[in-house]
């Protein structure tokens, strides 16, 4: 009984962590897609605010993005979670009123020399 027991525990907490996606909506091959840093607005771009929240930066403008959160993509305050790291990302959307309102988005891996600064 108690293998059972460890197994069933064991389950609760790994199938929340593998149902978190790694993408927002599915890419539209007839849109153009931008790639953008994808951090905490608060944390890492500077933004106003008082909670933390998924942001991406398209050159020297950051703006909180809609239709997404910081916490689709995993714990935001881990060593390599947005609100510590700012990370490449594949992004499709437009901006409505100060607002990147995302389509779709797909966070790249980081890279050697992203993984040695954190």
């Amino acid at each position: 009984m108690k293998p059972v027991s460890l197994l069933l525990i064991a389950c609760l907490f790994t199938l929340p962590a593998l149902a978190q996606k790694n993408t927002a909506g599915k890419e539209d091959p007839a849109k153009k897609t931008q790639t953008v840093e994808v951090s905490c607005g608060k944390c890492k771009f500077g933004l106003p605010g008082k909670t933390c929240a998924l942001a991406v930066r398209m050159g020297e403008n950051a703006y909180y993005v809609s239709g997404a959160s910081i916490d689709d993509f995993g714990d935001a305050h881990a060593h390599d979670g947005f609100c510590n790291a700012i990370r490449k990302g594949e992004a499709q959307g437009e901006l409505v009123n100060d607002q990147f309102k995302v389509t779709y988005l797909k966070v790249l891996p980081a890279s050697k020399k992203q993984e040695a600064k954190q």
